[in-house]
This record gives C-alpha cells, structure tokens and sequence, in this order.
C-alpha cells in the first residue's frame, strides 16, 4: 500500500487464520516449492545445524568436557562445512531454484514499507495490507546473510584448517572472524527456526510443496495472484470435498491457467518485476 494513501481503519487488525493450521477441509493448494528446491533447503540446513552444534561443542568448555572425543568433532565441523555449499550449487541446475534466486536478490518498494511498517503483516478483507512476493523482505535478507555468512565462513574456516600458508596475523583475524561470526549465525539461526515453527503454513509449504490459498493470500498476497494451482492429486481432493467450495476450486485453476504459470516458472510476482523494482521507495 502506498504510504500517501490513508490506512483503512481495520488495516491493523490481524484476521484468524484457521488455514494456518495448514489442513482445512477443501482448500485449494498453491503449488509452492519444488521437490528440487525443498531437497537443497534440508540437505543445507542439516549441513548447517551439523556445523552450529559440533561447533558449539568445540567452543563452549562446559560442553566440550560433556562429549570429548574433539578430535573427531573437529572432523564431522571440518567436512560438514565445506560441504555446506554443494547443495545449493547443484541446486543451479534446477530452474525453480534460479528463478526463487532471482526473487530473493531483488529488493522492491514494496520490501522497504515492509521493514518500516510496524503492521507489516496486517490483514484486511482476508489479504494482506502489502503486496508482498513469494518471499518478504526478512526471508530476502536472511538468504543474504546466509549466503555471505557460508562465503566467509569457508574463507575463514580454510585458513584456520591448513594454516601452513598463512601469516601469523591472517590466522589471528581468522580465528577472531570465525569465533564471532559463529555466535551471530547461532543466534539468526535461533530467530529463523522461531518463526517458522510459530508460521504452520510456511512449514507446510518447505515440508509439501504446497500451501493453502488463504494463507498465501495473506502472507503473501503479491504471489498468490500469480501462483500455480498445486499438482492434480491436491485439486482432486478439493473437488471432494462437497463443502460448496467446487466454484472457488475451478476459478482457482482457471486463474493459474490464466497466468501460465507452472511449477518451474521463472516470472516474477506483482510488485517484483523489473520495472517495477526501479522504482524508488515511496513510489506506489
């Protein structure tokens, strides 16, 4: 919403969510993320919690006498954090996952109202007060972070492992860079998992693939005008569902036909085009 126009009265109010829960009965699913995209998310998130925990075992004392054996924590650390960015390099030659890239290193206007505005995620008349894309501006700042954070952290981590090369004060900053950057991931890290276990519609979105119109519509009302309906199987269980939901369920799979869409598209979400995202803050 552009910040001229005045705010409808009931724009604050945050709306019940049942479709949060992710499982209400004749709902039509939006297809969300890809089988590739979701195998690159756990496999680097498993990668990552590796690193957090055999790294806060070899840099807390009162943890380090608990388990022992640092010789063999130094190791799984070692091999877990190189590791850490195969996933997402195989995970190029997924185009679902370009595509999702592309969307996360764009900032839009519509990003910088959304880190200024205290009732950011408000809901009026079922959709959310601004057209947000398939990811906000905290998740596109979080895939950010992560990815510098992995850069510096392999950098760092290479010149501490085979410290031979190395002068003295490379390995001294190093180590300091390293030591530091590992407590500010631990406690991002910390934030991430927070939010996405208290949002059961995002966890059944990266879990399935999948999530419910009237959560989209909600979180994320820029996509949900755009996104694909999900794969026949979850539009068959809505036509089932004998609730008087068929007519929403076939507008639904109309609109996606509409769009031309699929699973694997590479456009962007209203308010995340180009044109659109040179547009300056504050521009409607």
């Amino acid at each position: 919403m552009p910040p001229h126009e005045p705010t409808p009265p009931d724009a604050g109010r945050r709306e019940p969510a049942p479709a949060d829960a992710g499982g209400r009965p004749g709902a039509v699913w939006l297809a969300r993320f890809t089988g590739a995209e979701r195998t690159i998310h756990h496999v680097t998130a498993l990668l990552m919690l590796v690193c957090l925990v055999t790294a806060a075992f070899l840099y807390f004392p009162f943890l380090s006498t608990v388990v022992g054996r640092r010789e063999l924590l130094k190791t799984v650390h070692v091999w877990s954090g190189f590791a850490l960015p195969v996933p997402i390099v195989l995970g190029l030659l997924s185009r679902a996952f370009r595509a999702d890239l592309r969307r996360l290193n764009r900032f839009a206007p519509h990003d910088w109202e959304w880190l200024r505005r205290g009732d950011r995620r408000a809901v009026q008349r079922g959709r959310g007060v601004l057209p947000v894309g398939k990811f906000n501006a905290g998740q596109k700042l979080n895939a950010a972070f992560t990815a510098g954070a992995i850069m510096v952290m392999l950098g760092t981590g290479e010149v501490l492992t085979f410290p031979g090369p190395w002068p003295d004060r490379w390995r001294t900053g190093a180590t300091f860079v390293h030591d530091w950057l590992f407590l500010l991931i631990l406690a991002v890290t910390a934030g991430h998992l927070w939010e996405a276990l208290r949002d059961r519609g995002a966890l059944t979105g990266m879990l399935t693939g999948r999530v419910e119109r009237g959560w989209a519509e909600r979180h994320h009302a820029g996509w949900a005008d755009v996104a694909p309906e999900a794969p026949a199987k979850a539009r068959a269980h809505v036509r089932q569902g004998g609730d008087g939901t068929q007519p929403h369920a076939d507008g639904a799979e109309k609109n996606a036909q509409v769009s031309g869409i699929d699973e694997n598209s590479t456009g962007a979400s209203p308010g995340e085009g180009p044109e659109f995202a040179k547009r300056r803050p504050r521009m409607s």
